[in-house]
């Protein structure tokens, strides 16, 4: 087993809700402990309880979230139900300078703002569904969404689904089955 990707670079890991980012990043980790790391967000919204400041998100104010914006502090940032959400340059900084590979999860327009920043050089990923069925499947099954969220969430992932077929990524998966959907993914990260 290779011990260390040879390719340093941050993974950018996006795809729609529902499609098993998280589990197939949570392996990664898991199998490979003291390789990679994530990095925190910052968010405009209220922590949840159990939340701490520095290790789920930074809390942080409107006011400081647009600070952050202003001066370039972001290489990514969004507006989502109701809150800001971004992710710092020195958090990847930071984890860089620990030696550890870093691993966004994030969102398509995410994506979009981190390809046009010439500082963060990254390679990316996208994972999808089989199918738009099976996608749909999933998240009805989560039950975690009322139905005018889930078409919400369902309009978003064919918006993603279009934008991943323009070529802007490096790797697409389709996770059918998770272990060789994590098969691709750990061939690409380790450059098997």
């Amino acid at each position: 087993m290779v011990s260390s990707p040879q390719d340093r670079r941050p993974i950018v890991i996006s795809g729609p809700s529902g499609v098993g980012k998280g589990t197939l990043i949570q392996k990664l980790f898991d199998n490979h402990p003291g390789t990679f790391g994530f990095t925190v967000s910052h968010t405009t919204r209220k922590p949840r309880p159990g939340e701490l400041d520095g290790t789920a998100y930074f809390f942080v104010s409107p006011s400081q979230f647009s600070a952050l914006c202003e001066q370039g502090a972001l290489v990514e940032h969004a507006y989502f139900s109701g809150n800001y959400y971004g992710t710092s340059k020195r958090t990847i900084h930071e984890q860089t300078a620990k030696g550890l590979v870093v691993v966004l999860d994030i969102e398509m327009e995410g994506v979009k703002q981190i390809k046009a920043d010439p500082s963060i050089d990254a390679r990316y990923v996208f994972i999808r569904a089989p199918s738009f069925e099976v996608l749909e499947d999933r998240l009805r099954a989560r039950g975690t969404e009322g139905e005018e969220d889930l078409q919400r969430r369902l309009a978003r992932a064919r918006v993603e689904l279009e934008y991943a077929e323009e070529g802007v990524y490096d790797k697409v998966i389709v996770n059918g089955d998770v272990e060789t959907a994590y098969g691709e993914l750990e061939m690409f990260v380790f450059g098997l």
